[in-house]
């Protein structure tokens, strides 16, 4: 008994069948919307989205406006104020023109983001979790900013005579974010 390969009749080629290629199951070469890319973060800002519009209405609801209720006494209270702004009162003081300004530089940014998110692995957290905090925090105050024409702020940190901006969920995650993308982005990376 031979343990030749056999051969075709036409040919004397040993026989191999044919590739078969599945239709694109597990290709990247898909649609970037059905690759494995980093946009599956954007959980994370819906989330964000979500919690800080809640938590705004919440404390609209339960504050007198510029009315301080203390949490930590000496250290953190609940104060309702409108921040005309961006982040932390910056610009608040402006004459109306940041609004706009500020409500174009949140969409711009989060649609450079998504549009970064989309091209992005999966795996790319470092990038991808900064990413999704900043968007969620920049569409977050883009609503306030659309719906009332100021941002709602609640949040109020100080030490005895030293007092931090007024702030929100949506600020907090922007400046999380934003820190993060810094400090992240000097870590050395492991190799996988």
């Amino acid at each position: 008994m031979s343990t030749a390969p056999a051969k075709t009749a036409a040919t004397s080629e040993p026989f191999q069948a044919p590739a078969v290629n599945p239709p694109n199951a597990h290709s990247t070469s898909t649609t970037p919307l059905l690759s494995a890319n980093a946009l599956v973060w954007l959980w994370l800002s819906l989330v964000l989205i979500l919690l800080d519009q809640a938590s705004k209405l919440y404390f609209i609801a339960v504050l007198d406006y510029g009315r301080s209720v203390p949490v930590i006494e000496g250290f953190w209270n609940w104060t309702l104020v409108h921040n005309h702004g961006a982040a932390f009162s910056f610009l608040a003081g402006a004459s109306g023109w940041q609004r706009w300004f500020f409500s174009a530089l949140a969409i711009g940014i989060s649609l450079l983001l998504v549009h970064l998110l989309r091209q992005m692995p999966r795996g790319h957290w470092r990038e991808a979790l900064p990413f999704a905090l900043i968007i969620g925090g920049a569409i977050g105050n883009l609503i306030d900013r659309l719906r009332f024409g100021y941002v709602v702020d609640f949040i109020h940190w100080y030490w005895r005579d030293f007092h931090w901006p007024v702030f929100n969920i949506a600020d907090a995650s922007i400046v999380t974010g934003a820190v993060g993308l810094v400090v992240l982005s000097l870590l050395p990376r492991r190799n996988a």
